[in-house]
């Protein structure tokens, strides 16, 4: 295994710094945001560290000695846009722009894009299917033939109430995933799996490793602290955001040691990179790289170098 961080929590800083920082750190790999420059309408999206739409050859050699330089790899791009959004415009941008990444990540040499499925969040998962499998089976047909494999992150995207009440990212249970490989049947079509989407939805975080070992393709270190008094006064159905606080590792519900061990025991030979969203970390840039400093030292204990 190796431990590393998605680098949307770096915003300013370039791809250089990036790598210094998780170097210095002690950091294997990062995640790489990929967005298109201007691109991004939420909390940590529209992050470009890496520009794919002017990757010249010079370019992709400059990215490779530049992590060959530090000693970090990169374990992934990831570019998490609704590919299933109502407007056709957008979808068209955003499906061509996952086609683009599938493209450069071959040209660099990196095995796994990460990204969301999407979801209409007015409609119900079955009157979404035909859309996702229309829209997916091309982005799929693109990934096999590049050999690259694709990450679906779990998030729910349904924490406020413009994205109400049923998300904006379809692949969020097990349920699902099974419906969905039947029917798009590529061994490259896998997780980003987060576990702190399952621990918002009760659910156990272990059972998708244990089920679903040959879908790990990536791995989202992210926790969660659930207000049980929030929780009893609005109710699951209200807006997680009422009753739910993203953390860092550590500082949440998310039970690291059980979940490394079911890594282990499966198997589990890829990347687990933490995800910076615990807003008590976010004021300056000094705090965001404590909050790296934290993670790595906390998570070092289960995925030793």
């Amino acid at each position: 295994m190796q431990l590393g961080f998605v680098t949307a929590i770096l915003p300013d800083q370039s791809l250089e710094g990036v790598l210094q920082i998780a170097a210095d750190i002690g950091y294997d790999c990062i995640e790489v945001m990929c967005w298109p420059p201007g691109e991004g309408d939420r909390r940590y999206s529209g992050i470009t560290h890496i520009d794919i739409t002017s990757l010249t050859a010079n370019k992709i050699k400059e990215i490779k000695s530049l992590s060959l330089q530090y000693g970090v790899e990169i374990s992934a791009l990831g570019y998490y846009p609704n590919t299933l959004t109502a407007d056709q415009v957008l979808q068209k941008q955003y499906v061509d722009h996952i086609k683009a990444l599938i493209r450069a990540a071959a040209r660099l040499d990196i095995s796994v894009i990460n990204t969301f499925v999407g979801r209409d969040h007015t409609l119900s998962v079955e009157d979404n299917w035909p859309t996702f499998l229309k829209v997916w089976q091309g982005i799929l047909g693109q990934a096999d033939g590049f050999g690259i494999k694709v990450g679906i992150e779990n998030c729910p995207m349904s924490f406020t109430q413009d994205e109400w009440p049923g998300g904006k990212n379809l692949f969020t249970t097990p349920a699902i995933w099974r419906k969905a490989w039947k029917q798009l049947p590529t061994p490259n079509f896998g997780l980003n799996y987060d576990p702190s989407h399952m621990i918002i939805q009760h659910m156990d975080v272990n059972y998708p490793i244990r089920t679903f070992a040959e879908r790990l393709h990536h791995i989202h270190a992210k926790d969660v602290q659930i207000d049980r008094d929030q929780l009893d006064e609005h109710g699951v159905l209200s807006y997680p955001n009422l009753w739910h606080t993203p953390k860092i590792p550590g500082n949440g519900d998310v039970d690291w040691q059980a979940f490394f061990t079911s890594l282990k025991e499966v198997g589990y030979q890829g990347a687990v990179c933490v995800e910076v969203e615990e807003r008590a970390y976010e004021g300056t840039l000094e705090k965001r790289i404590e909050a790296l400093k934290v993670s790595h030292d906390y998570l070092r204990q289960f995925v030793s170098r």
